[in-house]
């Protein structure tokens, strides 16, 4: 039992590094503590409860980790501090002996957390003094808890956890150990939490996952079948995919989404690398061939679409000829973003038993190459599209500032500030597209004249 009256007028502060399925399953962990009374903290205000969800994707997301709980613990010195996500399933030891950490759950934990939060909660009041305690933190094969979650960030769209874990352990990668196995809900229960968040006046779902793709693995359904169910959800206007692997990006997939009601021409692609060479050594189960085939079918059923493109310089084995055939290969590609990081070593993990270590200069180097690259390419997308009339969901602003949205192929559109209203927010909108804004993040719009959709 959950003692609900301990909570009742709490303030917690909450933080969140890493993937937008981190930020997802922070919001609900946040009207789960609503529930109980618990509200969201002011700015300056000292936290009666702290909750960190952590990334470990890189040795830099792991010291940015311990830094954020220093910080919350210094900043909020009489909070009870709580710890989760996938930097506390791989070190829940050395973060539970971090001063001032009450409490570190694991993947399996977390969807328990209130029961936990509650439990430790009151052996703190009854203690007076910090727990360091983590809860039997799950082996990767034990993991077998899925954490539902549908929540609304900041901006206007809704995130729907439609998958977790991960089968692939590519070599480079600690997420599976992190995260565990693929497993999945029903497709009712996504229908259902899509229904609500359409009752509760949402009009776009991103769909997150760790390997959304091989969804259906728990309940024997597809991720097509899914894409089809939630695409006659009456009141959600549009879907966007957040991530998908190649391998699992089918054609007919792409032909669904082409001809759907609401799934957005936009598609976020890992390719990890242009060389076959260094595909094979990070184990990826696609090569460029078939990549290229995704991005071309992809552009002739949808001329128009945005595609981003993750990509990782500097693995291990990545010689200066690979890299040069993976940045060839890329500038050839009709893509529309390049997401560019170094890569990281990860203890454990089995790139490091490959040859020919890259240095941290020529990461840099390779990577302020492909950045510029990819400022070029989105660039010139966005320039191609000025003039063109588009719609938009616009996001809320501050008064007195701009205001911005995305069009339906994710062109960051912004509305100056002499035009932009309350009522427009979360509104989708008739726009033409004009020139670039001050810094090129954005192309700047005018109302047309028949503009609400």
């Amino acid at each position: 039992m959950i003692d609900t009256s301990a909570f009742q007028g709490k303030s917690a502060a909450y933080f969140t590094l890493g993937c937008k399925l981190n930020f997802s399953e922070t919001s609900t962990f946040a009207q789960m503590l609503q529930q109980l009374g618990v509200r969201t903290c002011s700015k300056g205000e000292q936290a009666d409860i702290c909750l960190i969800n952590t990334c470990t994707v890189t040795e830099v997301a792991d010291h940015k980790c311990r830094q954020t709980i220093h910080r919350l613990v210094r900043n909020h010195p009489n909070a009870f501090v709580v710890v989760t996500g996938c930097y506390a399933q791989l070190e829940p030891d050395a973060i539970s002996k971090i001063d001032g950490v009450d409490l570190v759950l694991g993947a399996n934990e977390k969807a328990s957390l209130v029961q936990f939060l509650s439990d430790a909660w009151t052996r703190k009041q009854q203690s007076g003094e910090s727990l360091h305690e983590y809860h039997a933190v799950e082996k990767t094969r034990d993991i077998k808890t899925f954490a539902p979650s549908c929540s609304r960030g900041n901006r206007t769209r809704y995130f729907l956890k439609v998958q977790d874990g991960c089968d692939y352990f590519c070599t480079y990668c600690t997420i599976p150990f992190a995260r565990g196995f693929s497993r999945n809900p029903t497709i009712e229960s996504l229908v259902a939490q899509a229904e609500e968040t359409a009752r509760n006046g949402g009009k776009e779902i991103v769909l997150t996952g760790v390997n959304i793709g091989d969804f259906g693995k728990t309940t024997g359904e597809s991720f097509l079948d899914l894409v089809k169910a939630l695409d006659k959800v009456e009141g959600i206007s549009r879907y966007r995919i957040s991530s998908l692997e190649p391998n699992l990006l089918t054609d007919e997939l792409i032909d669904f989404c082409a001809h759907s009601r609401a799934f957005m021409p936009h598609f976020h692609i890992p390719l990890q690398s242009g060389s076959d060479e260094v595909l094979k050594l990070m184990h990826r189960r696609y090569d460029t061939a078939l990549f290229a085939h995704k991005i071309k079918f992809i552009k002739e059923q949808m001329p128009d679409a945005f595609i981003g493109v993750d990509v990782m310089v500097g693995t291990r084995g990545e010689t200066e000829e690979c890299f040069e055939e993976c940045y060839q290969f890329l500038n050839l590609l009709d893509v529309t973003q390049l997401h560019v990081f170094p890569y990281s070593e990860r203890p454990g993990t089995a790139a490091l038993k490959i040859p020919h270590i890259v240095s941290d200069k020529e990461k840099k180097e390779r990577s302020h190459r492909l950045l510029k690259l990819s400022d070029e390419k989105t660039e010139a997308f966005y320039a191609k599209h000025q003039g063109q009339e588009a719609e938009v969901l616009f996001e809320k602003a501050p008064r007195g500032r701009a205001m911005h949205g995305f069009t339906r192929n994710y062109i960051r559109v912004e509305l100056p500030a002499n035009l932009a209203r309350e009522e427009y927010d979360n509104q989708l909108m008739k726009v033409r597209l004009g020139e670039f804004n001050h810094d090129k993040t954005a192309l700047k719009c005018e109302l047309t004249e028949r503009n609400m959709i």
